[in-house]
């Protein structure tokens, strides 16, 4: 396959992922979308490093998957408070929680 086709889905999934964060209230399909924003940007970092030969990319790709998997572990435990004091997962309810 042509790199420019992976560039053209990572494309796409980066596109689906910045409009659910844009448009979506609700805290979990935010955190979603931000995760296939990374990986978008991962199968564009590998396929550039395929094209070229050298595992640079796929390097880095690694690295942000170890950074996304932290993210997760945080994102979710701030989700799981927000819900048990507002009963709610809705990302408008989160800026009640500042004192």
């Amino acid at each position: 396959m042509n790199p420019v086709n992976y560039v053209y889905l990572a494309a796409l999934l980066f596109t689906i992922g910045a409009a659910g964060v844009l448009l979506r209230r609700n805290a979990i399909v935010v955190f979603m979308c931000v995760e296939l924003m990374l990986n978008a940007s991962n199968l564009t970092l590998v396929a550039f490093s395929r094209m070229h030969g050298n595992l640079d990319g796929q390097i880095i790709a690694f690295f942000t998957m170890v950074v996304a998997a932290a993210e997760v572990v945080v994102g979710l435990a701030i989700i799981v408070m927000l819900f048990r004091t507002r009963h709610s997962a809705s990302v408008d309810d989160a800026s009640l929680m500042k004192l």
